[in-house]
């Protein structure tokens, strides 16, 4: 992301209201304390339908302050049979993305109707597995208003790609009404070049996007001590890592009724955990903190992956590529990289 691409003001483009795009967060169920927040989170009764999602400004004031929220993690990765360790990078911003490109919309270059808000998460996860290093790069972006006939709250675009000394792996899905296009790119023989169509329902969650639903980013809306069985999109991640199809599974999610409290590096934390339970793949249990803005303070799987935060910031990260300005990264627990390796 450039800084010289950015709206002047360095903020999303935001509907206005007059589109639909109603003045309240109805994004409850990450928490008792977030339901409990104000009126305009609070989540409907019946507990078996599923409640639309809408951003409005509760969601804006934060979300909308042209500034992206940066954290680091002490990661554990499993890898060729052990524990490797490493650092991860999360980065939660919102964009405008053009609908017929899916790519984030400069200013001036689309019409208002062919644009629409996202949360953005990028993922970033480094470790070396002995003489080499894994660098991997998961972008999930999610829809803030209904669109390709998805409702908020969906994914509209998920990508990763991993790059290590034995060759390199990229792949996206987008997501259509109904359906979502899969484009894969592969070094190793039996994968290659891959494009095809499958059918993902709009109720689906993308195996890329569970962080952002963890913190209430991401449909379907769960509330605290609630259980729900949903269909999910295998990870690309998992797939590509595995040697898998990306391919639609069962989960069950839930959220705890109950927070508790926690030491991480960047301190202790009153969280309050989700989990994902992926039919025949991994368990994922996700500490949120229970205050607002309520960042990711730990994750864990039991196929052994962990990550526990080192430091949060919010920054125009984008404008941060000059000489010296990685001094930020202390500010996100980490560390500049060396010039090279003595």
């Amino acid at each position: 992301m450039s800084g010289s691409r950015e709206d002047a003001a360095g903020k999303v483009r935001r509907p206005k209201r007059r589109h639909g795009f109603l003045a309240v967060l109805a994004v409850a169920g990450v928490s008792a304390a977030l339901s409990r927040a104000s009126a305009d989170r609070a989540v409907p009764a019946a507990s078996q339908t599923p409640a639309a999602m809408v951003f409005g400004d509760a969601f804006w004031k934060h979300w909308g302050d042209g500034r992206g929220e940066l954290s680091g993690y002490d990661l554990t990765f499993p890898r060729y049979g052990q524990l490797r360790k490493g650092m991860a990078v999360t980065v939660f911003v919102t964009e405008t993305f053009s609908s017929s490109l899916r790519v984030k919309s400069d200013p001036g270059k689309h019409p208002a109707s062919d644009e629409f808000p996202v949360v953005k998460l990028n993922l970033v996860e480094d470790f070396a597995t002995g003489i080499y290093d894994y660098n991997l790069l998961t972008s999930a972006y999610i829809a803030l208003t209904p669109v390709q006939g998805r409702p908020a709250g969906a994914a509209t675009k998920v990508s990763f790609s991993s790059q290590e000394w034995c060759g390199g792996v990229w792949g996206q899905v987008l997501f259509d009404a109904g359906s979502a296009r899969l484009t894969s790119h592969s070094y190793f023989d039996g994968e290659a070049d891959q494009s095809r169509s499958m059918a993902v329902p709009a109720d689906a969650l993308s195996g890329d996007a569970i962080l952002l639903w963890a913190r209430g980013l991401a449909a379907p809306m769960v509330r605290p001590g609630e259980r729900r069985e949903i269909p999910l999109l295998r990870s690309i991640e998992d797939a590509r890592l595995g040697h898998r199809p990306v391919e639609m599974l069962r989960a069950a999610l839930s959220r705890d009724s109950s927070s508790e409290r926690i030491t991480v590096p960047a301190g202790t934390f009153d969280v309050e955990r989700s989990t994902v339970e992926i039919a025949g793949g991994a368990t994922w249990r996700i500490a949120v903190e229970a205050a607002e803005p309520h960042r990711i303070v730990q994750w864990e799987a039991s196929d052994g992956q962990k990550a526990s935060l080192l430091g949060s910031e919010r920054l125009e990260y984008w404008k941060l590529h000059g000489e010296g300005q990685e001094t930020f990264l202390s500010r996100l627990g980490l560390k500049p990289r060396p010039p090279r390796t003595p």
